[in-house]
């Protein structure tokens, strides 16, 4: 199977636009479902050849992990940009003529949304995935039911 894994490290919440590159990198695994289901697990007439079910409990665990893996660098990033905003706001009651404050709150609320937003990206984005996984390896591999 071909490596499709998550990189690593910690990630700079701080700069969205960097956030959402990492995200994008992250998504490879799902983006690249289609084509590695299509090249990994055979058709009824390979299907001698190649062992589907070892196949698709891989990419069964290769996706879990992804996607636990990018809901843990959104949730965090939230939190880390939630603490900012509160702490931004705070100083604000304590000068309420700081327009420069007002203007840095702002832009870490916008930040903020678009980093809930994302939440909303990935719940699409994992549920495509699990469509086309379950498409094609229903027949020969079945995931363990969820506590």
């Amino acid at each position: 199977m071909s490596n499709m894994s998550a990189p690593t490290g910690s990630v700079n919440c701080e700069e969205f636009a960097e956030f959402q590159e990492l995200l994008k990198v992250m998504r490879t695994i799902d983006d690249r479902i289609v084509h590695e289901l299509n090249t990994t697990v055979p058709t009824a007439s390979f299907a001698g050849k190649i062992d589907a079910s070892k196949t698709c409990k891989q990419l069964y665990e290769s996706l879990m992990e992804a996607h636990a893996s990018r809901e843990k660098v959104i949730k965090n990033c939230i939190a880390q940009t939630s603490a900012v905003v509160k702490a931004l706001q705070e100083r604000r009651e304590k000068d309420s003529n700081d327009l420069t404050l007002l203007k840095q709150i702002r832009k870490e609320q916008t930040k903020l949304k678009w980093m809930q937003s994302e939440l909303n990206v990935e719940e699409v984005v994992n549920d495509r995935s699990w469509k086309v996984f379950n498409e094609r390896c229903r027949v020969h591999f079945k995931p363990p039911k969820k506590e």
